[in-house]
């Protein structure tokens, strides 16, 4: 059996201690041996085997590790991401990878002069919901896409002040959740001929956006996205319409509130999701619930494991995540001018 690879997770913040350092620890294809930590020891609460590093720079410059995993404020993914290629190191980056288009290809590049893989780190292609999305396009029973919806809301009316929420390079809930939103759209439908965006500021006193809606269009199909940190009522998260019917989907997959909760991958009934959330299919005579598909947050790291051990493609590519951030400029463009940006 293969020794497994050795993981050096950048940061520990909230999305690293209930995303990236569970997931990684379950996949036996992967063992967390370091982190960077710059004023705590908080991973060693969790994970005692691990070394804490102060600095990026002394983790690569001590740690006999494979793969480094980079879950730090966006503004500072490109720097890092570049340190660790040049230091011989498969990456992981959070999403949206890095700030600028330009930069995810100009890291793309670097990774293939130096052989290594780079991989955006996109979890919800594994939500129940969209794996169900996915199977109910593939089968047709919708017929022709004319609309589809994705919104995913909060409610958080005070600001809580944490790098997202300021005003820094790549914060905003526009690239934070906005960057799950349209990278499932393209999974599903490809590159929209042209974007139309509004990027708003909705509560008091704060620095970084706290709503989107952003219409992508299709030769026959608009896709809208849209985000809120003040939705306090039930939107469908997906609506689907089709000349043969629709799909309306309630609620968010379940495993991240797993996750917060402590409970791994590999437990009784993991992404699973009852069936009182079950979405619903509206046919012109008949409608009924569709069981979700379980959802597999850790196919992820199971695919990057396998990858680096050339065993399978990889799964979440570079080039995606540049489709995606010109998506994302196209937009900040498209909000500030009040107008359709071609792509």
């Amino acid at each position: 059996m293969n020794k497994p690879l050795q993981t050096g997770l950048v940061g520990f913040g909230k999305v690293a201690q209930t995303m990236h350092a569970p997931l990684i620890s379950q996949e036996p294809g992967l063992e967390l041996t370091d982190v960077v930590e710059r004023h705590h020891e908080y991973s060693r609460e969790t994970y005692p085997q691990v070394t804490v590093h102060k600095s990026l720079e002394d983790m690569l410059a001590h740690a006999d590790i494979d793969l480094v995993v980079i879950c730090t404020p966006n503004e500072f993914h490109f720097d890092q991401a570049q340190a660790a290629l040049l230091a011989g190191k498969h990456v992981v980056v959070d999403k949206p990878i890095t700030v600028k288009a330009e930069q995810a290809r100009e890291l793309q590049k670097l990774a293939d002069e130096v052989g290594k893989l780079l991989s955006p780190y996109q979890n919800r292609r594994w939500d129940g919901d969209f794996l169900t999305i996915k199977k109910l396009l593939k089968e047709g029973t919708l017929g022709r896409i004319v609309h589809f919806e994705s919104h995913f809301d909060r409610f958080r009316p005070e600001a809580n002040h944490n790098w997202r929420e300021k005003d820094v390079p790549g914060s905003g809930i526009f690239y934070d959740l906005g960057a799950h939103l349209i990278d499932q759209a393209v999974q599903l439908f490809g590159k929209p001929e042209w974007v139309y965006a509004e990027i708003l500021k909705q509560r008091k006193d704060v620095q970084a956006d706290d709503f989107f809606d952003l219409s992508l269009m299709y030769k026959e199909m608009k896709v809208r996205l849209s985000a809120s940190i003040l939705m306090n009522a039930p939107l469908p998260k997906f609506l689907v319409l089709g000349d043969k019917g629709s799909y309306s989907k309630y609620g968010l997959d379940v495993q991240e509130a797993a996750l917060k909760q402590r409970i791994l991958p590999g437990t009784q009934n993991w992404g699973v999701e009852p069936s009182e959330s079950y979405g619903k299919v509206f046919l012109e005579n008949e409608t009924y619930a569709l069981p979700t598909e379980n959802g597999n947050y850790l196919a992820y790291y199971q695919n990057i494991a396998r990858a680096i051990r050339k065993q399978e493609p990889l799964m979440v590519k570079t080039e995606e995540a540049a489709l995606t951030l010109d998506i994302i400029e196209a937009a900040i463009r498209s909000n500030k001018t009040g107008q359709r940006i071609n792509l």
